[in-house]
């Protein structure tokens, strides 16, 4: 998608640090895939979806019946004045989005103001211009006052009335003092709103170690709990270093595929002891989900031996029975060879026996006429 304010390609992005005109290089931009098809006036629905600072996002009652298109800047309603906003998904589309999310369509909704105007834009950019410099302030202050917080972001209304300082703690934070000074020295409105450690990536924003954008930060809005259980599933090591994200925390991409090895791993044999055999007992070394194959090493051997799924089952159901097979792959092969040795050993001894008489009596005829053993080079001539 090209972006109509500068005319760069979407996927880029035109640097306009995610206020461009378009939408269609902001963070978590929506496709709407019904945007092609005519929908009755009468029947279209009035909410409209609108998106803020770093992809917060909230829904708005059009009241007013304006014209206005994915990506036009707009007036809404908050709390004690007003911000603006860009327009980020309408029709259709918002009400399955307000069903998604437990949203009801009722009196609670804001409405839209008008849409934004340049002088409406001027006093918005004076307004973010000071974001910067107070959150740098603020930390100053957090510090000298030793408050176990981190803060994170700030975020101002476009009337420039009231701020929203997002942060982070372990514990709850008394900052009561702290609004009073930030009250008197900013001249403005405080409000203080913790956030989790995952919001905090996403607002921050980086590269994971897959190469690509965290996911927090471009696309994913719903941060569901991740346990160790998972990699466990996987087959993954725990090692805190490698399944930790950039907030601390486990890596949200672990939930991806688990589904996918829970369904897998239905047909996997839970082995709780080791496999009993004639050979000796075999341990579990590795699984293969996926293959339905698993390794198994004995103790006294250092090669590891696949067998799939099916075997191992079948194995388990011998050792229930108190049985052994020959081996890991078959049940007859080493009984079989044992038969053949026990029964010809005696005929094998006496053939090791006479050939080494044999040799002997050679070599002593050699000696006494005096010639020497031929080396094989006189040999290959003589041939």
């Amino acid at each position: 998608m090209s972006c109509s304010s500068c005319g760069t390609d979407g996927s880029a992005g035109c640097k306009n640090n995610g206020h461009c005109n378009s939408g269609g290089c902001n963070k978590l931009n929506v496709f709407d895939w019904l945007s092609n098809m005519d929908m009755p006036a009468l029947h279209r629905f009035d909410v409209v979806e609108v998106r803020f600072k770093n992809g917060r996002k909230g829904f708005y009652r059009n009241d007013k019946k304006l014209d206005i298109v994915t990506g036009d800047p707009v007036v809404v309603d908050v709390p004690g004045g007003h911000h603006i906003g860009y327009v980020s998904l309408q029709g259709e589309l918002v009400r399955l989005q307000m069903s998604k999310k437990g949203i009801s369509d009722d009196e609670e909704i804001k409405e839209i103001y008008r849409k934004a105007s340049g002088k409406d834009l001027e006093r918005w950019e004076e307004a973010r211009n000071r974001e910067l410099p107070v959150m740098y302030r603020t930390r100053e202050i957090v510090q000298e006052r030793e408050i176990a917080m981190k803060l994170t972001d700030v975020e101002f209304q476009a009337d420039g009335t009231k701020a929203v300082f997002y942060y982070s703690a372990d514990d709850r934070v008394d900052f009561r003092e702290l609004i009073k000074i930030m009250a008197a020295e900013f001249r403005i409105r405080i409000e203080m709103r913790q956030i989790s450690l995952r919001e905090e990536a996403g607002r921050i924003g980086g590269v994971g170690v897959c190469g690509r954008e965290l996911c927090c930060s471009t696309w994913l809005s719903d941060f569901k709990a991740v346990s160790t259980q998972a990699a466990r599933y996987q087959n993954l090591s725990l090692n805190p270093s490698k399944l930790s994200g950039q907030c601390g925390r486990l890596k949200c991409c672990l939930n991806y595929e688990l589904d996918t090895y829970m369904e897998a791993l239905e047909d996997i044999p839970e082995v709780e002891e080791p496999l009993k055999t004639q050979r000796g007992e075999a341990r579990l070394q590795k699984t293969d989900i996926f293959r339905k194959i698993m390794w198994f090493g004995y103790e006294d051997d250092n090669n590891w031996h696949s067998i799939n799924v099916k075997r191992v089952n079948e194995i388990i159901e011998l050792n229930k029975q108190g049985k052994k097979p020959a081996n890991l792959s078959d049940n007859q092969v080493e009984e079989v060879k044992q038969s053949t040795s026990s029964g010809n050993s005696d005929l094998e001894a006496m053939d090791r026996k006479y050939k080494k008489k044999g040799k002997k009596k050679k070599r002593n005829k050699n000696r006494k006429q005096g010639k020497k053993p031929f080396s094989r080079s006189e040999q290959k001539k003589d041939q």
